[in-house]
């Protein structure tokens, strides 16, 4: 089968073996708003060669924008609703294929706003048959960052955060923007540390970006460690606004699902607030949709 993880940013493809190692992969920046709704001519470009019949498709691919927008199963939810929550779709050109889509997940909890993820669900897959019973804590850094609450094989609670995007947008704009160095800089500890600690202290974010500010003007860090002390802050509130750190006692560790960048960065800040974390690849996603098309395999056998 070939696995696809379609963002909105990137387009990553898997060919999987039947026992759901990765045989093949393949990467490309034509994601959701960039290929224009070219969806058929770009996966059918990027998957010439392989000659799998099923292919299972996740993420903003199925979104309201995507190619074909899916349902929200409600929370909660496992990897049965998921796998049986799938939908084949017969676009044209693909008549030699099945095309599979994978819903998102919807957390309608206490909230008076409901919770939604899409693409995370499928990371979240790989996990949810393997993780030992009780409860878990997942965090999946990002754009928009989520925090999932997991017991016993069913994502219970969705939280999003999203300090990646606020993070770009005060990094490239508006005053905090201008005393910011263009282009990437090395992660700075001491700064980011200090951004932590920050985030702890009276007065809530809006003033302590503000501080931000501050902190450039009087040169309390390097021009290169502002970028560091700001990311500290932002995560700083998102770790403290997901409530881990007021459980009593704190979880023993955190799950991460991400790229390597961001895994590093919220590790640095789970440790040094008392609370281990496991790492999890980006590319969970593919082994996430093995599982589900094997547990809808072996529903659809005994009905």
């Amino acid at each position: 089968m070939i696995a696809v993880d379609w963002g909105t940013s990137s387009l990553r493809l898997y060919r999987m073996a039947d026992d759901g190692q990765v045989r093949e992969r393949r990467r490309s920046d034509q994601g959701v708003m960039a290929c224009a709704g070219r969806f058929g001519e770009v996966l059918a470009r990027e998957i010439v060669g392989w000659d799998d019949t099923d292919v299972l498709l996740c993420g903003m691919v199925g979104g309201r924008g995507g190619w074909h927008e899916m349902p929200y199963l409600p929370c909660p939810a496992g990897n049965h609703a998921l796998a049986m929550g799938m939908q084949r779709f017969l676009p044209p050109g693909f008549e030699d294929r099945a095309l599979w889509l994978v819903p998102g997940l919807r957390d309608s909890g206490s909230d008076a706003v409901p919770d939604v993820m899409r693409g995370e669900e499928t990371q979240l897959a790989a996990l949810l048959d393997v993780l030992p019973g009780g409860a878990h804590q997942v965090c999946l850094p990002g754009t928009h960052s989520k925090w999932v609450t997991v017991r016993d094989g069913q994502v219970q609670r969705i939280a999003t955060a999203m300090t990646g995007e606020l993070y770009a947008l005060l990094r490239q704009h508006g005053t905090l923007g201008q005393l910011m160095p263009a282009g990437e800089t090395r992660f700075d500890g001491y700064a980011f540390d200090a951004g932590i600690k920050r985030s702890a202290d009276t007065g809530g974010l809006l003033h302590h970006l503000f501080g931000v500010r501050a902190a450039g003007l009087f040169q309390q860090f390097a021009e290169a460690a502002l970028p560091s002390y700001l990311s500290g802050l932002l995560i700083g509130h998102e770790l403290r606004a997901s409530g881990l750190l007021s459980h009593a006692p704190r979880p023993a560790q955190v799950h991460l699902i991400g790229n390597d960048r961001l895994l590093t960065s919220y590790a640095h800040a789970l440790t040094s607030l008392g609370v281990g974390v496991q790492r999890h690849p980006e590319d969970l996603a593919a082994r996430g949709l093995h599982a589900l098309w094997m547990r809808r395999a072996m529903a659809t056998a005994t009905t």
